[in-house]
């Protein structure tokens, strides 16, 4: 288990383009919406401006944003990855600016689906997935239903429980639970929840508390996210989301995982809360390299002159193990 350890994060340049890149150059950024299942999907494909050709620009790179985000929250990394890759990111559907669908259950083995899909038809050759909290879980789950479409794995504070972590709940807090659950399936209640949720303020508020460096908590990235909140649909996904039936164990996945692994943490996420549960991911996956950054839930837009360096040398590493 390789474990590299970053220094508290450094103010970064106001362009995206130099961030964590020490010369950044022109990049080809192509974006369009593909057809998922009837659905409009928006997506991204980067690549060196001087390698046009694909089999001149690495390996195939793909970016799975998490709950509530999109593909421009690789805004600070898509521009230094694609130097040297060919970077592809997606909106999962009900996010960003792909279709909300009004009657459509979404869960994780859908956006799972759409990913494989996404692959087969637009990159069309093995894929590193790398993949933030929600993307991070459908991203392991991918790859580990269908080995053949993933050259490698990036897990970036990945939502997800072991079944240990379950456990057996006291009957308070069973009882709790329940009300809880009764309530979120309450359509008044859910639209109150949505309605206070989608406001910029909040947005704000709620990304101070997942980022340890709030230099990046800028007005562009709650407007990403508010943005596709106010469309028609985003509160049919919402309320669908609530009650998406329970996810499987994440020791399901990495049993079932073949691809190449990398974590990186932001040690200081409240909501996923890694550092406690590093030896159960150790355990799961011990031949994993490790990158532990100070920062919080989404630590590829707090610290990318941080994460860019250390994903670039995992990948060439790993293109280095498969040439």
């Amino acid at each position: 288990m390789a474990i590299v350890n970053s220094q508290p994060s450094e103010v970064l340049p106001k362009s995206p383009g130099t961030s964590g890149a020490a010369a950044a150059g022109p990049i080809n950024v192509a974006s369009s919406h593909w057809d998922f299942q009837g659905h409009s999907i928006h997506c991204l494909r980067a690549t060196p401006h001087q390698k046009p050709d694909p089999t001149a620009t690495g390996l195939a790179v793909v970016l799975i944003h998490g709950f509530g985000a999109s593909t421009d929250h690789w805004r600070h990394n898509i521009p230094c990855l694609a130097q040297h890759h060919e970077v592809h990111a997606l909106d999962l559907l009900g996010f960003g600016r792909s279709a909300k669908p009004t009657k459509l259950p979404l869960d994780t083995e859908f956006w799972q689906d759409q990913l494989l899909a996404y692959t087969g038809e637009r990159v069309g050759r093995p894929a590193v997935f790398v993949g933030n909290s929600l993307g991070g879980y459908v991203a392991l789950r991918a790859a580990a239903t269908q080995p053949s479409a993933a050259a490698g794995v990036v897990l970036l504070n990945p939502m997800g429980r072991f079944r240990c972590e379950q456990g057996n709940p006291s009957w308070t807090s069973s009882g709790l639970k329940a009300i809880g659950l009764t309530l979120f399936k309450n359509r008044i209640f859910q639209r109150l929840l949505f309605e206070r949720l989608r406001r910029a303020k909040i947005i704000r508020n709620q990304l101070r508390k997942v980022y340890v460096d709030q230099t990046n908590v800028d007005e562009a990235l709650v407007e990403a996210i508010r943005r596709p909140a106010l469309e028609p649909g985003a509160f049919a996904v919402f309320s669908n989301i609530l009650t998406m039936p329970p996810h499987s164990p994440v020791d399901e996945w990495f049993a079932q995982l073949r691809a190449p692994l990398l974590f990186c943490w932001g040690r200081y996420d409240p909501w996923i809360n890694p550092i406690p549960r590093l030896e159960l991911f150790h355990g799961a996956a011990p031949n994993a390299a490790e990158v532990i950054l100070d920062a919080g839930h989404c630590p590829h837009d707090e610290q990318p002159q941080h994460f860019n360096p250390a994903l670039l040398q995992w990948l060439e590493n790993l293109r280095g193990n498969t040439s």
